[in-house]
C-alpha cells in the first residue's frame, strides 16, 4: 500500500471467471472502459485490464484478470486465480449449461482460494432467457445472483465496486 495520509491506495486482484462466451470479456470491458462491442474474440490464457475505483476513504486499483473460459485452458486456472482477492463467477441466461460450469468452477475456487468474496453474475439480461435457466439456477446451490448486462452496462460497475469492498473489508476485518 502506499498514498498520502489521507488517501491510500491499494491493489486488488479481482477473477473472472465461467464458461467460454458468457461475457467475461464484455463485462470487464464495460467497467474498464464503459463501452461494449458486438464484436466476440475469444481470450487465449488470460486478459488483464485495470481500473482504479473508490473504497470509503481508499482509492484501489483493480486488476481485472479475465481468465479464458474455454476447456481447453482449464488446467491453467489454479495458476491464474493465485493471489485473487475477489471472484466474480459469470454465467448466460440464454445459455443453461453455463450454471454447471460455474458449479465446477466454484468447487476449483473453493479449493485453491478458500473463502474469498465472490459473486454469481447472471450476464445477458437484456436477452430472452433459456426457459430452464431459473430451474438450473435454483438447483444449483450457486446460492444469489446480480442480474448484469454487458452491452446496456445494467449492474456491471456495481458487481466489480460491490466486490472491492468486500474485499478490502475482509482485509481489514
Amino acid at each position: 500500500m502506499s498514498g498520502s495520509s489521507d488517501t491510500v491506495t491499494d491493489r486488488l486482484k479481482i477473477v473472472m471467471l465461467g464458461a467460454f462466451g458468457v461475457g467475461k470479456t464484455s463485462l470487464t470491458r464495460r467497467f474498464v472502459t464503459g463501452e461494449f462491442s458486438e464484436k466476440y474474440v475469444s481470450t487465449l490464457g488470460v486478459r488483464i485490464e485495470k481500473r482504479t475505483v473508490a473504497v470509503g476513504a481508499l482509492t484501489v486499483e483493480l486488476l481485472v484478470w479475465d481468465i479464458a473460459g474455454h476447456d481447453d485452458f482449464a488446467s491453467f486456472r489454479p495458476a491464474y486465480i493465485r493471489g485473487a482477492a475477489g471472484v466474480l463467477l459469470v454465467c448466460d441466461q440464454t445459455r443453461m449449461s453455463t450454471v454447471g460450469t460455474l458449479v465446477e468452477i466454484q468447487d476449483l475456487v473453493r479449493t485453491h482460494l478458500g473463502e474469498v468474496p465472490s459473486e454469481v453474475l447472471v450476464n445477458k439480461n437484456d436477452l430472452a432467457p433459456d426457459p430452464a435457466f431459473e430451474r438450473a439456477m435454483r438447483d444449483s446451490g450457486l446460492g444469489p445472483a446480480r442480474l448484469t448486462s454487458a452491452r446496456t452496462g445494467v449492474n456491471v460497475a456495481e458487481a466489480f465496486v460491490g466486490l472491492a469492498e468486500r474485499a478490502v473489508a475482509g482485509r481489514t476485518s
